[in-house]
């Protein structure tokens, strides 16, 4: 039985001890940023060689394996035997008590998901949930409006949840395979969207929103910043004389720390916000605040001003804008600007050119220009 370390760049599975994969990247401090994904290695009783996921901490993969090690030497490698104790309910609270889940910048959000879960799940024990029930949840969840990709981050939510249980003990293996048997309803870059505020669209919706709402819009759209990202900004992280967003590895998706230039535009924004004067203890020293208490999410004010607006709203409604799409805004912006893809890249956070160019949109206009270059180039041939 080994540990594997998968190299966030190339995703090539390798040593724990090499400190530096074949593609380049750095693997030391990879492992500091915690963008390293770790996996255990074993084989079962036939002699079939197992590759089980353990997450972005050492710590937690050595907790694995040597569980794995101690079902291995007991002849039970899955460990099938059903926790008759343990309903969902009691493993959310502990799941969302960890401070690396309070710390994340989306753990508004694995709230949320995790609290639709348990209106359906909450109460059963988890030895006792099916991949057949969570099926079903998809099912029905979908039937109830949501996107693919909505319902995916809800069952994500909860199987992340099931995995750091089974690997803190809490669970048995086989809570663990009813989760990881569920296949996503997404497909792979099937949700790419193009949707692009026209700049007639972009200041007619800062005018409908109110302002503790529209500065947050407003952050989006001119640094392509995520909503977690955004909604747990502090003000330590915000350096206004120089003009500089800092942000640390806990506060970015992909675990890597970045710093993001403020423009002209959204620093008159921002220097109107005011300070206030709160408990950081509480708060933790939020630059997003509304009445005294730190802004978890935006979305109905969001929805009444693209109403009030004529904007449509919605993943799912066509051509209408969500949140998310203020970075579509952002990278393609840059890009007309004729900002170089690679510090485009280095601002948004995209560790791949894959990743990269879904969130760039070609519009008709882009489309016209390329026509116009190549008329120009025919012309001087």
């Amino acid at each position: 039985m080994s540990i594997l370390a998968e190299c966030p760049s190339c995703r090539t599975r390798q040593s724990l001890r090499n400190k530096k994969c074949s593609c380049g990247e750095d693997l030391v401090k990879a492992k500091k940023s915690e963008r390293v994904q770790y996996w255990i290695s074993y084989r079962m009783p036939g002699g079939k060689q197992k590759h089980e996921k353990s997450g972005f901490s050492l710590e937690d993969a050595k907790a694995s394996d040597g569980k794995r090690k101690a079902q291995k030497k007991e002849n039970r490698i899955l460990d099938i035997k059903p926790d008759d104790k343990t309903t969902f309910s009691i493993l959310s609270k502990w799941f969302l008590g960890l401070e690396m889940n309070k710390s994340k910048a989306y753990y508004s959000t694995l709230t949320i998901n995790l609290n639709s879960f348990n209106k359906v799940f909450g109460d059963m024990v988890v030895g006792q949930i099916r991949s057949a029930d969570i099926e079903d949840y998809q099912m029905k969840r979908k039937a109830a409006g949501k996107s693919d990709s909505y319902v995916d981050q809800e069952v994500g939510a909860a199987r992340s949840l099931i995995n750091k249980a089974f690997v803190n003990g809490k669970i048995s293996g086989d809570s663990l395979r009813a989760f990881k048997n569920v296949k996503k309803l997404l497909k792979r870059n099937s949700n790419a969207r193009d949707r692009i505020l026209s700049a007639d669209e972009f200041n007619q919706l800062m005018n409908a929103l109110p302002f503790h709402t529209r500065a947050i819009v407003a952050t989006g759209y001119y640094t392509g910043m995520r909503k977690g990202e955004v909604l747990h900004l502090t003000w330590d992280k915000l350096d206004l004389k120089n003009r500089i967003i800092s942000l640390e590895a806990p506060d970015t998706k992909d675990r890597e720390p970045r710093t993001v230039p403020i423009c002209d535009a959204l620093y008159e924004i921002l220097e109107k916000i005011p300070k206030a004067i709160h408990d950081k203890e509480v708060h933790k020293n939020r630059v997003f605040l509304f009445e005294g208490k730190p802004i978890r999410d935006i979305r109905t004010a969001l929805v009444n001003a693209c109403k009030k607006v004529g904007i449509p709203y919605g993943r799912g409604t066509k051509g209408g804008f969500i949140y998310h799409d203020t970075r579509h805004c952002f990278n393609t912006n840059m890009r007309k600007a004729g900002v170089p893809e690679s510090v485009i890249m280095k601002i948004t956070g995209h560790s791949t050119r894959e990743m990269f160019l879904r969130y760039d949109s070609v519009d008709k206009d882009d489309k016209m220009q390329a026509v116009n270059k190549l008329d120009a180039y025919l012309a001087e041939r």
